[in-house]
């Protein structure tokens, strides 16, 4: 590992919330820390999910030892998103995703919530986490992950189980999305109880729309994503249309781009323009970036572009994988087609 103060740096840049600082500390002196990212396989896998793998790339690139979990008996909990009949295709599907999204320089470990999760003793842990929580609780831990439309007991369950997760990966630390920030809240009361240690939360911003403020990146809502195997053309043509008014860094999704996929995955990004318009660039860091497209000095056509040739280098391996197995996208359905 390098210098603690750089592990640490690089471990808390672009998070939202952790909790703790001073444990996340603690563990970083300690060394042979360990992580675990979980994502229910549902949806197509857009760029939305890249603001929290980015960071699993920067606890691969520290050495931290993360886990992916395709939590398949999650994405049937929460209220049937994904069939029983379909978590297979669906878990290879995501973990294929991931797996091609960035160059990984040592992969991260993937496993699935079902390799252990029907075990005698997690479903004896699920009761007795039951009789320690709340219908409340459980609901206010769920509201802003599970659908919720008439809720169902499994998407009660959905937030014990998430808690248990910790302590059945055996890892230190937890990393989600800001949405997920009341289940690792719970995470923390529920396991002591149950006379498990709490765990290090790490908590990653939402990415911003394609459409901007008001409409969520999400995989529902086109033109507001793009898809991991998006072709070269869908790719430029989305990024050309983003919101990403001059001047305005706030809820801008192009630089959201920059700052979560981009700079933590290729630490740079080149802006190529002719002579008269300033000439090319490098940009070595995000905050470089930001500050000259707020001054005005970086045209947003300017670094739309970049941004456009970049994602279409990064996403290559997958958009070339799922051209030549289009076969599984079919398979899971229309809403899946690049």
């Amino acid at each position: 590992m390098v210098e603690n103060m750089n592990v640490f740096e690089t471990v808390k840049r672009n998070t939202l919330e952790i909790l703790t600082d001073d444990e996340l500390e603690a563990l970083l002196e300690r060394g042979s820390v360990s992580a675990y990212y979980g994502t229910a396989p549902t949806g197509p896998v857009h760029i939305g999910y890249f603001a929290t793998l980015g960071k699993v790339f920067d606890f691969q690139s520290v050495g931290i030892k993360t886990k992916i979990l395709i939590a398949d008996i999650h994405a049937a909990l929460d209220d049937l998103k994904t069939k029983w009949e379909e978590i297979d295709l669906k878990a290879e599907y995501y973990q294929k995703c991931f797996e091609l999204a960035f160059p990984w320089k040592s992969k991260p470990e993937f496993v699935r919530g079902s390799s252990y999760q029907y075990n005698t003793k997690y479903y004896r842990d699920i009761l007795r986490g039951a009789t320690m929580t709340t219908v409340k609780r459980a609901t206010r831990a769920a509201s802003e992950v599970t659908r919720m439309r008439n809720p169902k007991v499994s998407e009660l369950i959905y937030p014990i189980m998430q808690a248990l997760d910790e302590e059945y990966l055996n890892v230190d630390i937890q990393l989600g999305g800001i949405d997920q920030r009341h289940i690792l809240a719970l995470a923390r009361e529920l396991l002591p109880q149950l006379g498990y240690m709490k765990r290090v939360e790490v908590m990653m911003p939402l990415m911003p729309s394609l459409k901007g403020p008001g409409t969520k990146m999400s995989a529902s809502i086109p033109e507001s994503h793009i898809k991991v195997y998006d072709s070269e053309d869908a790719i430029k043509r989305k990024i050309r249309k983003a919101y990403c008014p001059e001047g305005i860094a706030e809820e801008n999704p192009i630089l959201g781009i920059c700052k979560f996929i981009i700079f933590p995955v290729t630490s740079n990004l080149l802006i190529t323009r002719p002579d008269k318009f300033g000439g090319d660039v490098l940009f070595n860091n995000y905050e470089e970036l930001e500050k000259a497209f707020i001054e005005k000095h970086l045209h947003p056509a300017d670094l739309k572009s970049a941004v456009a040739d970049s994602l279409v280098k990064l996403l290559k391996p997958a958009r070339e994988y799922f051209e030549s197995n289009v076969d599984i996208l079919n398979q899971l359905g229309k809403e899946f087609l690049p």
